[in-house]
This record gives structure tokens, sequence and C-alpha cells, in this order.
């Protein structure tokens, strides 16, 4: 059966050497992944005054490690105070590693007509969460973590993926900053 596309198959006069180049640059990576880090040490985890919050990066895409698919990161939450709120498309997990709080979701309801259409809830979902606790943040939900201890620190292993970021949906928004942070 012949297929009125196929008159048009040799059509065209440009050139292109994108599989070759896609072989050397996956060789020119292999290389180059051979000399990354395996073991990243507590010292050399760089601490930021993020919008987020104080945050110390456990693995992130700018520490050159093997790891090219998650970012981790721990998140300290002082006394009686909250991170920033925030949303990206990467659904995120974190596991408590002291402390007690909460979480606000704002869980997004989208639409797909001709565009993509998102809307989030009026009123978040509650989440209690203590030490121990393994807690998930559904994609692109408005989301902050609030420590209720009047007295201690919290501290939460926060995981995300950069796999969505690498198939072109780099969606990360700062809602709201976290107390005290400073440019």
């Amino acid at each position: 059966m012949s297929y009125d596309e196929a008159k048009n198959a040799e059509n065209g006069q440009n050139q292109a050497n994108f599989y070759r180049e896609a072989l050397r640059e996956s060789k020119a990576f292999r290389e180059d992944y051979k000399k990354r880090t395996a073991i990243v040490t507590a010292e050399e985890m760089p601490f930021e005054n993020s919008p987020d919050g104080r945050i110390k990066h456990v693995i992130n895409e700018k520490l050159n490690t093997k790891e090219c698919a998650i970012d981790i990161y721990m998140q300290f939450l002082d006394p009686d105070s909250r991170s920033g709120k925030h949303r990206h498309i990467s659904e995120e997990v974190f596991l408590v590693l002291e402390g007690k709080g909460y979480d606000l979701h704002w869980d997004v309801d989208f639409h797909l007509k001709d565009e993509y259409t998102w809307v989030w809830a009026e009123e978040p979902k509650k989440f209690e969460w203590k030490e121990g606790d393994f807690v998930y943040i559904p994609p692109y939900s408005t989301h902050q973590h609030f420590n209720s201890d009047p007295e201690k620190p919290a501290r939460l292993l926060i995981t995300t993926s950069r796999i969505p970021k690498a198939l072109g949906f780099d969606w990360h928004e700062q809602v709201e900053n976290a107390p005290g942070y400073e440019k």
C-alpha cells in the first residue's frame, strides 16, 4: 500500500550530524562520569539560605556526582517556624529526621483543552508529621512545611526527581519566601 506522504520523503536539502554528535557526546559523558564522585561527605555538602529556608544540599545536579536522576537536601526548620511555600512539577517525598510539625498542601486540579489550565485548591489539606514519618507530595501541589514545636528544631530529608526537568518541564515556582530569607 502506498501513502501520499512517500512522495515528500526525499524533499529537502538540509544535512545534519545529529546521530554522530550524539555518539560523540555519549562517549564524552561516559568518560566524564568515571571522574564523578560517588561519595559526598557531610563536610562537602553545601548549606544555602534559600527562599525556601535553610537547607543543606546532600545531592544536587551542580555537585557533579554519579547520581543523575534525583536531588536530595536537608531542610532545617527553627522552632515554631516554617519553610517557604512553593510548587514544582516533580513529586516530592521526605523523611522526618527530627522534630514534629505539619504540611499544608494546596493540590492542583488541571485540565487539558487547547492548553493546560491549572487551578490550586483554595483551602489546603493539612498533614501532621513527626520523627520517622514519610510524607508524599503530589506533582505541582503548592506546599509548605511547618515546625509545630515551640522549643525544638525540625529537620527533613527531602527528595525530588530531576527527570521532569530533563523532559522540558522545568516548572518550579516560589510562591512565598521563608521567614528571614534575605536575597
